[in-house]
């Protein structure tokens, strides 16, 4: 991807465009840490049909005196931008459309963060890839192109899927990829590096989850179980299962040590004040649920 090169790489201009507040957190932090100035925050509400509660999060988070700017007119916050004469543009988990307006305007250009090892996985569920149970997680920092998740490459990432499919583990480990996506990345695009160009027929297409694969199947291994429900549930709560005759929203699954009860998959094994506990494949695991 280019020799690398720290020359022009600290303290960057950077206008950020983010809709999911831990998404503006991990750029926040990170800019903090190399001494780089966020000009602007670009969020935005969301179409009617579509609104994003997110945006109201980041505007309560921003520190005092950061301006920030919530809209879905990108075209018409162009000149906006372009005053402030940023160095970067960096989006990570914004869902519309940059238009070149506003990616001409930066002197390293505009660059996208997306959790996934581009060209897999492009499109707006990169959870998909834990659901379908690749056995990594990734990050890409890439240039912004006219269609989405298709510029060229800057810097890729990937890690081991941590063998505890918790949120909490997924959640963090897939933090270290990003920022060190979003590190080496940055560097490139600062030191002028156009990046590596897509390969097109490795690409697959992360699409939002069906009705149908939200509900959980007891016939799956205990870990498939465990990592479904932590892909379903990394942004909204999607999960659900049928447990007893009766729907539940699913919150977490943990397996549970110890040889699988003699029971079919699916049965209601015990309850205690806190979950449930369902016979799955392989092993018994603890449910935390709410009724539908």
């Amino acid at each position: 991807m280019g020799a690398e090169s720290t020359e022009n790489t600290s303290g960057l201009r950077i206008v950020t465009f983010n809709v999911e507040p831990p998404a503006y957190q991990l750029v926040a932090e990170w800019a903090a840490r190399h001494g780089h100035e966020l000009v602007l925050v670009v969020t935005a509400p969301g179409r009617r049909t579509s609104p994003y509660d997110g945006y109201r999060e980041i505007v309560a988070m921003v520190p005092r005196g950061q301006d920030v700017l919530v809209t879905t007119r990108l075209r018409r916050a162009a000149p906006l931008i372009a005053a402030l004469a940023p160095d970067l543009v960096l989006s990570y988990t914004f869902p519309y459309r940059i238009p070149p307006e506003v990616t001409a305007i930066p002197r390293c250009g505009a660059v996208n963060l997306h959790p996934s090892p581009l060209p897999r996985y492009r499109g707006p569920n990169p959870a998909r890839m834990l659901y379908d149970g690749e056995p990594t997680l990734g990050a890409t920092l890439h240039r912004i192109d006219i269609d989405f998740d298709t510029g060229p490459i800057l810097a890729r990432h990937e890690r081991p899927l941590p063998a505890d499919a918790s949120p909490e583990r997924v959640v963090a480990g897939w933090r270290e990829v990003l920022v060190a996506a979003l590190e080496e990345g940055v560097t490139r695009a600062a030191a002028g590096d156009p990046g590596i160009p897509q390969d097109d027929s490795l690409a697959s297409y992360a699409a939002p989850f069906t009705e149908e694969e939200r509900w959980l199947n007891w016939d799956d291994p205990a870990a498939l179980l465990q990592r479904r429900t932590t892909a379903l549930n990394l942004v909204l709560p999607l999960a659900r299962a049928t447990i007893d005759g009766r729907p539940y929203a699913i919150h977490r699954v943990c397996p549970l040590a110890g040889p699988p009860p003699c029971a079919p998959p699916g049965t209601l094994l015990d309850r205690t004040a806190d979950a449930l506990i369902v016979r799955a494949a392989d092993a018994a695991v603890e449910v935390l649920t709410t009724p539908l």
